[in-house]
Formats: C-alpha cells, sequence, structure tokens
C-alpha cells in the first residue's frame, strides 16, 4: 500500500490550509493510501529521519522506499499525482 506522510505543526499557516484537501484525500483513498499526519513539534525524531527541514512537507513511500515529495502548500491534483493514483 502506498502512504502519505504529512508533516505538520499547529503554527503552521500553510499546513492549515492543507488540511481540508489532506482529508478529502483521506476520506477519497480510504483503503488504497495510508495518511500519517506527523506533528513536528511532537516526534521531532521523524522529522530528522525524512531530513524534513520545512513545513508542510508530504513524503509518498511505496514498498518501503520514498517515491515522491512536495515540499509547501500545493493543489490537491500535485498530491493525488505524486501518489500515483
Amino acid at each position: 500500500m502506498v502512504k502519505l506522510l504529512d508533516f505538520w505543526a499547529t503554527w503552521c499557516g500553510p499546513c492549515k490550509f492543507m488540511e481540508p484537501i489532506v482529508e478529502e484525500l483521506e476520506k477519497e483513498l480510504a483503503g488504497k493510501v495510508e495518511i500519517e499526519k506527523i506533528n513536528v513539534d511532537e516526534r521531532q525524531e521523524m522529522a530528522a529521519k525524512y531530513g524534513v527541514m520545512s513545513i508542510p512537507t508530504y513524503v509518498v513511500i511505496k514498498d518501503d522506499k520514498e517515491v515522491a515529495r512536495i515540499i509547501g502548500a500545493t493543489s490537491k491534483d500535485n498530491l493525488t499525482k505524486a501518489l500515483g493514483i
């Protein structure tokens, strides 16, 4: 299964802008894509592991390998394309 890692923080404006888009994708792609929301303030080790320097950052994982990365706010279309769906 494809996994989307969503790196965000409560104080991040672009993250708040992206929240409804990510939630929409979560509903539409249920069973096809697993979305994991990672608060970088609470899980700094995950942010470090994936080399996240700015947020929001979206990392697409397939077969335990990173296949795409989007940094910053983006469109639903771009996220869907990155997921390969």
